[in-house]
C-alpha cells in the first residue's frame, strides 16, 4: 500500500507515517517544515529527522498543501491519504484568518482533488472545533473539580449528528468545518472512500504542545521545565483525551474495514475524561513536581466540557481506546523527561 502523510512531520502525520511504514508499506510524507505562528520550526523538523533515522521505506517530500501541484506530485499512485496537514490553533487563526483559510480550507480541497486523480482513500482530520459554541448551549453542572453536563441526552458525549450550524465557531472551526463538509461531499459525489474523524484532545510522545495548542503536553512540558502555567477560566473544563498511537488504530481500522465514507467522532470518550486541575495533581503525582499556575479570563470559543461520543467507531470500526489515561500520561511524561533538552 502506498501512503502519503500530508504534514508528516507534525504530530499526528509522523505517527501515521511511523505506523504504515513499520507495517511495509510505502509511505511519502509531506510536509512544509513550519508551523507558523504556533510552534516553532524546530518541532517539525525534529520529527521530520526522528522519521529519517528509522531507515524505513518512506519518502521525504518538501511541499505546501496551498500548491496543487506540489500536492498532486506527491500523492501520484497513493492508495490513502492521510491529510493531517493544518493550521492548529485557535489563536492562530484570529490573527491572521487568511492564512488559517489556506492552509485548512484551500488545503483540503487540494488534496482532495489530489485523491480524485488517483481514486485514493482519504483521512481528514477534523476537530470538534465544528460543532462552535452550540456546545456550551448544554447546561453543565460543577461537581467540585470539574464540570459535567447535565443534560442526560449527553451522558455519553456529543454525536455526531450534533448541530454546526447559527452559532460562533472561530475562523479556525470555519476552516476546518468548511474542509470537513468537502470531504464528504467527495465521498458522496466522486465515490471516494473518506473518513472524516472529528477529534477531540490527542495526546503524546513528539507533541510539542504550546499554551495555544496541546494542552495536555504543554502542561507536562511546562512543569517539568519549571515554567509558569496560565489557566485561562477556572481549570474546571472537561476533555475526553486520546493516546497518539490509539488515534493511528483508529484510521487504520477505517482503512481496511469495508465501511463506507462517513464521520466519527474521535476521543478518549467518557472512560477517559479529565479536567485541567484533574491534569496538574496528577503531574505532581507522578513528577513531583508542582506546577506554578495563575489564572486569566476564559478565552473565545472555549468549551467549559467537550467529551466525544466514540459509540460509532466503536461499533463501524470495531475500535476502542487501548491505552488508559494514566498509562499515556506516564508515556508522554517519560518522552518530555528524555526530549526537554530540545522543548
Amino acid at each position: 500500500m502506498r501512503v502519503l502523510v500530508t504534514g508528516g512531520g507534525g504530530f499526528i502525520g509522523s505517527h501515521v507515517a511511523e505506523y504504515y511504514a513499520r507495517l511495509g508499506n510505502e509511505v511519502v510524507v509531506f510536509d512544509n517544515l513550519s508551523r507558523g505562528m504556533v510552534l516553532g520550526a524546530h518541532s517539525v523538523r525534529h520529527n521530520w529527522n526522528y522519521l529519517r533515522s528509522l531507515s524505513l521505506n518512506m519518502r521525504f517530500v518538501k511541499g505546501d498543501v496551498r500548491r496543487f501541484e506540489d500536492v498532486k506530485d506527491a500523492a501520484r499512485d497513493a492508495d490513502v491519504i492521510v491529510h493531517a496537514a493544518a493550521q492548529v490553533a485557535v489563536t492562530t487563526s484570529l490573527k491572521d484568518p487568511r492564512l488559517d483559510f489556506e492552509v485548512n480550507a484551500l488545503g483540503t480541497f487540494n488534496v482532495l482533488e489530489a485523491a480524485r486523480l488517483c481514486d485514493a482513500t482519504v483521512i481528514y482530520c477534523s476537530t470538534n472545533k465544528v460543532y462552535g459554541e452550540n456546545v456550551n448551549k448544554i447546561p453543565v453542572k460543577d461537581t467540585g473539580g470539574r464540570y459535567e453536563f447535565a443534560d442526560p441526552k449527553y451522558a455519553r458525549g456529543i454525536p455526531e449528528d450534533f448541530p454546526v450550524d447559527l452559532c460562533g465557531h472561530s475562523p479556525y472551526g470555519c476552516s476546518k468545518l468548511s474542509g470537513d463538509i468537502y470531504v464528504q461531499e467527495y465521498g458522496k459525489t466522486y465515490g471516494l472512500k473518506t473518513g472524516v474523524f472529528r477529534m477531540s484532545c490527542i495526546y503524546g510522545e513528539r507533541q510539542f504542545g504550546t499554551e495555544e495548542q496541546g494542552w495536555v503536553s504543554w502542561f507536562t512540558i511546562s512543569c517539568l521545565k519549571g515554567q509558569p502555567i496560565t489557566i485561562y477560566g477556572d481549570g474546571k473544563q472537561v476533555r475526553d483525551v486520546l493516546y497518539v498511537g490509539d488515534l493511528v488504530k483508529a484510521y487504520d481500522a477505517f482503512i481496511r474495514r469495508k465501511v463506507e465514507s462517513d464521520v466519527f467522532n474521535i476521543g478518549g470518550g467518557i472512560e477517559n475524561t479529565i479536567s485541567l486541575l484533574e491534569l496538574l495533581k496528577i503531574l505532581e503525582e507522578m513528577t513531583g513536581v508542582r506546577a506554578t499556575i495563575s489564572f486569566s479570563n476564559w478565552r473565545m470559543a472555549d468549551q467549559k466540557v467537550y467529551i466525544s461520543d466514540i459509540s460509532k467507531a466503536k461499533e463501524k470500526l470495531n475500535w476502542k481506546p487501548e491505552t488508559p489515561l494514566l498509562q499515556g500520561i506516564k508515556k508522554l511524561i517519560n518522552w518530555v523527561e528524555s526530549s526537554i533538552h530540545i522543548l
